[in-house]
């Protein structure tokens, strides 16, 4: 089970490439280093299970959080790379993908993200961030947020299967905005949506999220 990680929130003018590769090290080549290490031994069995904790992000960009998206998408795409020729060697590949998990991971972002400085952005990308992101994303993580004991359940379920799935989403609330993207090839109906969602109806979404 490859579950380590590591968040960035924020303008792409405020973060480092320092800190944008150190991110990609842990959550991308971190998983490319352990499955380095069990494949081979797997192979030579033909029996295994490769278990990675992904993200709904791994399947569609969320605003502000763009060099995390990147390293789940490459975990994503590395995965579906692997998993033909793995199952060669009867070897099992399972990207588990949560939403929104409240843990203490997310409340240092936040925290961090609060106290950050954000003088090498525009004033009007700081304000969206700060007055608009952050008070709808706390809103998202109470109302939508799973516990971890949840995501362990789904976990040890793809575990157990008889035939583990490739893709296994935590929450059914985020099915909808994954299938945007397969709905319309162009990206127009997901931007579109997405857009208004957060600078149209950000009212609406708060509300409903309450």
């Amino acid at each position: 089970v490859s579950n380590a990680g590591v968040g960035m929130a924020g303008p792409l003018e405020c973060q480092s490439l320092a800190a944008m590769q150190s991110l990609m090290d842990t959550n991308f080549f971190g998983l490319v280093r352990l499955v380095k290490e069990v494949l081979p031994d797997m192979k030579r069995r033909r029996g295994g299970h490769i278990v990675v904790i992904s993200s709904i992000m791994g399947l569609q960009g969320i605003v502000f959080n763009d060099i995390y998206a990147a390293s789940k998408f490459a975990v994503e795409g590395f995965c579906e790379s692997l998993v033909v020729q793995a199952l060669r060697f009867n070897v099992a590949i399972s990207l588990v993908e949560p939403g929104p998990v409240t843990t203490e991971f997310e409340v240092k972002l936040y925290e961090e993200a609060e106290r950050a400085d954000y003088s090498r952005t525009d004033p009007e990308t700081a304000d969206i961030f700060t007055n608009l992101y952050l008070r709808n994303s706390k809103d998202i993580f109470a109302s939508l947020g799973q516990s971890p004991e949840d995501i362990a359940e789904h976990t040890l379920r793809v575990i157990e299967a008889a035939r583990p799935p490739f893709r296994h989403q935590t929450n059914a609330a985020y099915t909808p905005m994954a299938a945007l993207k397969h709905a319309d090839p162009s990206g127009a109906l997901m931007t579109d949506a997405f857009y208004k969602l957060v600078f149209k109806y950000d009212a609406v979404l708060r509300l409903s999220l309450r």
